[in-house]
């Protein structure tokens, strides 16, 4: 049965104990309205980690004035229950209060260039909000290891080079997107789908495949062909981009590289990827 622990010191008490019985440690990072993509990073945390911790708290640093902080889906009571069901240890759920707890912090880890383009365009200071609150988390589950999944590529790409600038001793553990059956990336926001919106969302993983095999024809071939699905499929499009894997600068020439789109479903805002070979359009 999973521990709830809503406080700092039953965070620590329990890490403690952990830490003395020399078990390994993992973290899933989440805001709450679990789902399969979830248990999916649990699954892995399970198979290589002797203790697995999950974190459930909607962070309000990395919503914009106008962004949907307020309707976010807030399901406690299933999220406890499928870490149960998974195995999960322990449920750290603290609230904003007992995160910051002298308020909004002063110092924050700052994005940097990649924080400032694409998500972080559309989203000024979403990222900064995001690395703040990771560092503090990893700072307070202290765990051998952090599984986080590739939907969110610039987020986990910006957490993995916040690990080695400033020196975390942690792995970070990249995890394959789950998708349903149709191909739709799983999200907390597809709740907010209706009927409709959810045939229409489907646009977006059906242009990632569309743009990957176009990418034998190159960067540009790629992103055209991604694109010109968006928009025949009447979605209202944000983005769509190519980009290194190593840098998250756009793609020049051949090699791997990551497709990244993201769109306006409704008033639901999706964003999903491929990694994908330019020049041959091989997947992976």
């Amino acid at each position: 049965m999973t521990t709830v622990a809503r406080t700092r010191a039953d965070l620590a008490s329990t890490r403690a104990q952990w830490m003395a019985s020399g078990d390994s440690v993992a973290v899933v990072m989440t805001m709450g309205a679990l789902h399969a993509g979830h248990a999916e990073l649990i699954h892995r945390a399970r198979e290589r980690d002797d203790r697995v911790i999950v974190t459930d708290f909607l962070n309000p640093l990395q919503f914009a004035p106008g962004e949907d902080l307020d309707k976010y889906p807030r399901t406690f009571t299933a999220d406890l229950e499928l870490c149960s069901n998974e195995g999960v240890d322990l449920l750290f759920a603290p609230g904003p209060s007992e995160v910051y707890p002298v308020g909004d912090p002063v110092v924050r880890v700052a994005a940097g260039p990649v924080g400032d383009v694409l998500e972080g365009e559309s989203r000024p200071g979403h990222f900064d909000g995001v690395l703040t609150v990771v560092a503090k988390l990893l700072n307070l589950t202290t765990p051998h290891r952090a599984y986080f999944g590739q939907k969110d590529a610039q987020q986990l790409w910006l957490i993995s080079q916040m690990v080695r600038d400033l020196d975390v001793g942690v792995e970070i553990v990249e995890v394959p997107t789950v998708r349903d059956p149709d191909g739709l990336a799983l999200s907390s926001r597809n709740i907010y789908l209706v009927d409709a919106d959810r045939v229409q969302a489907l646009a977006l993983h059906e242009a990632l495949e569309v743009g990957a095999a176009a990418a034998s024809g190159g960067p540009a071939a790629a992103v055209e062909a991604a694109r010109t699905h968006l928009t025949e499929s009447s979605v209202k499009v944000d983005y769509v981009a190519l980009v290194d894997p190593k840098s998250f600068e756009p793609m020049q020439g051949s090699g791997p590289a990551i497709l990244v789109v993201a769109a306006h479903i409704g008033s639901t805002r999706l964003i999903d990827n491929v990694r994908l070979h330019v020049g041959t359009g091989e997947r992976g």
